[in-house]
């Protein structure tokens, strides 16, 4: 049967463990391509082919999971197609994990040999262990100076142990590897100089799918792409029967409605794209093009017996944020899409393909609440927004709480750091007026000067965090969080301790304004940058928010000094990311996100009405 040459399988493991690294060297080995060919598809950070987005590249993160196929010939002559799923890393992207987990039957469990199971680690495993998918160990960066493999094997187990596996999940096979290098070995006493024991353990290990090609057509929807020359593509497995071109299907979409629909184009994957296909069979990852509408978790059926599979389970977002369109003063300058109705189209249309994103109106018409995993899930939407060449202003991120049994509670996370042990006082005094609590601290096994902590904190005493920890550590400390579970309210959490420079001016920051400023605190901006009224500049040294006019410039007279104007002081600005702006905000301030340029601003941009707005709240 087609089904017993199959293998699907999903690499999953916590970020930078090297998922897509060992993915590259198992196409790179494959013998399907020349490695020229690969080479001019290799890009970003690293030098990766998976990893082909523009964002990733950039930020060399995986954050869409993405699937390709090897033809696999072992030493008896047998040939197998495995069909790999790369999947994130980020703890914000794990709705991408958990719709793909339902195509695949075995999972490789990517660990670093150093680090060890991590917060991401813990999150992907309990998927796929809920899936039932069979887990292979792949303990990689084996080659490292600092690794510890057996100790991490044996973290791995207490893991699984944790996580109440099975018996069969328990007894899970062991690869050492070094992705980078290309090699993997089940004992490194006996080198190996190549990725085959890999191959061979997926073979071996990863059960074929459970297909019935004789039972009515089942196939589930889990990815969607759109061409301009076909309209949407879903892609998904077919659980049961046989899917050929041109034939008709009924969709059966999550609320049960059907519809009677035609395959136009059928793919199959092979290799790093889609290869036209007369049929696929049972147990098979395929693409369908020409079916509208259709959405991630319908089903594809046979129209004589139509049946719907289960719907794929996302968990919920943890956190929101308000989005609306940009009323600044420099609203329309670098964008092309500035109303509210292609703000709407905008965010609806995401909802399409990324599942774990919620969009729902706000209390006004512009506005809209958008609700997703994490800082970063919503950061990578609005950058992806604002590279299309949208304009919108975003205010403070807050956690989602929900109401159980009249009891108010919120999303509390695991938290865990590495830090050096010099460095253990700072953090723990960080952390400490969070509402945090401890759950475990020992020494690092294998390294003599490093602390590992495991903290349970309120998502929302995330909200800063990593930023001040970094500055404690010098930049030494790592730090991983992921979702654990709702409990009650911690209660409060301290917010920004220091207050902001706000301009008084619309016009062009100058050098000599930035000079007299220079003791106030330290800027956002740089002389030469156009600000308006109500935009943050700075942070101010002292608690209290003060207006400020670095528009200034100089009266001239016909008095001169010489090297007058070149002695001017002025800070280089503090530059911050996109989600950085995001931690820092208060909820009287937005943040202003055009194709060009991200500003900080307050919500009401005079200061007068500002007063007002103060007086009110305090009678």
């Amino acid at each position: 049967m087609y089904a017993d040459i199959v293998r699907k399988v999903a690499i999953i493991a916590h970020v930078d463990h090297g998922k897509t690294t060992l993915v590259d060297q198992l196409l790179y080995q494959s013998g399907m391509f020349r490695n020229e060919e690969l080479d001019k598809l290799a890009g970003g950070q690293h030098g990766l082919i998976m990893d082909s987005n523009p964002l990733e590249r950039e930020r060399g993160i995986t954050i869409l999971s993405k699937n390709c196929a090897i033809q696999y010939l072992d030493d008896a002559g047998n040939e197998y197609k495995i069909n790999i799923v790369d999947t994130p890393g980020h703890a914000d992207f794990g709705g991408e994990v958990e719709r793909v987990l339902k195509m695949t039957d075995g999972v490789l469990l990517i660990v670093d040999a150093f680090e060890g199971p991590m917060p991401q680690t813990r999150f992907v495993l309990s998927k796929a262990l809920q899936h039932g998918l069979k887990p292979i160990l792949v303990v990689n960066k084996a080659d490292r100076a600092d690794s510890r493999p057996d100790d991490v094997v044996n973290e791995v187990f207490d893991l699984f142990v944790d996580l109440e596996a099975n018996d069969d999940s328990l007894d899970f096979p062991v690869l050492f590897a070094s992705a980078k290098e290309g090699w993997a070995t089940k004992d490194l006493a006996q080198p190996n100089s190549n990725l085959k024991p890999v191959y061979e353990a997926i073979v071996r290990y990863v059960p074929p799918p459970k297909a019935d090609p004789d039972s009515p057509l089942q196939m589930l929807v889990t990815t969607l792409e759109y061409s301009d020359y076909v309209g949407r593509v879903a892609i998904g497995k077919v659980f049961a029967g046989r899917l050929t071109q041109s034939q008709g299907v009924t969709v059966i979409d999550k609320q049960g409605r059907h519809t009677q629909q035609k395959v136009v184009q059928l793919y199959r994957f092979g290799g790093l794209g889609k290869k036209p296909a007369a049929d696929v069979q049972a147990g098979d990852i395929c693409a369908v093009a020409g079916l509208d509408p259709v959405d991630i978790g319908d089903t594809i059926a046979c129209p004589d017996e139509p049946s719907a599979l289960p719907v794929v389970a996302i968990d919920e977002p943890t956190m929101s944020m308000t989005f609306h369109v940009n009323n600044g003063p420099f609203a329309g300058r670098e964008g092309k899409f500035v109303t509210s109705l292609q703000l709407k189209d905008r965010l609806y249309k995401e909802l399409q393909t990324n599942v774990a994103l919620r969009v729902e109106p706000g209390q006004s018409a512009d506005e809209y609440i958008v609700s997703g995993r994490g800082l970063m899930h919503l950061g990578i939407l609005l950058e992806n927004m604002r590279r299309e060449g949208y304009e919108v202003c975003v205010g403070k991120p807050e956690v989602i709480i929900r109401e159980v049994d009249g009891r108010r509670q919120e999303p509390i996370e695991r938290l865990v750091i590495d830090c050096p042990a010099d460095c253990q006082n700072a953090v723990m005094s960080l952390i400490g007026n969070r509402r945090s609590e401890l759950v475990s601290m020992d020494a690092k096994s294998g390294t003599a000067d490093y602390v590992h902590m495991e903290f349970m904190i309120p998502s929302r005493g995330l909200f800063g965090l990593n930023a001040r920890i970094l500055t404690a550590t010098q930049g030494r400390a790592v730090m991983h969080h992921t979702f654990e579970r709702y409990e009650p309210m911690r209660g409060s959490i301290p917010e920004r301790q220091a207050g902001v420079m706000i301009a008084t001016e619309t016009g062009t920051v100058t050098a000599y304004a930035l000079d007299a400023l220079y003791d106030r605190g330290a800027f956002f901006v740089r002389p030469g940058d156009a600000v308006y009224e109500g935009q943050v500049l700075g942070e101010h040294g002292k608690d209290k928010d003060i207006p400020v006019n670095a528009a200034k410039a100089k009266q001239l007279t016909n008095v001169r000094a010489a090297s007058k104007d070149d002695a001017a002081r002025v800070r280089p600005p503090r530059l911050m990311s996109l989600e950085v702006c995001l931690e820092y905000i208060q909820q009287d301030e937005l943040v202003e996100v055009c194709p060009k340029s991200i500003r900080l601003r307050k919500r009401l941009l005079k200061e007068a009405d500002r007063r007002r707005a103060a007086r009110r709240a305090s009678s």
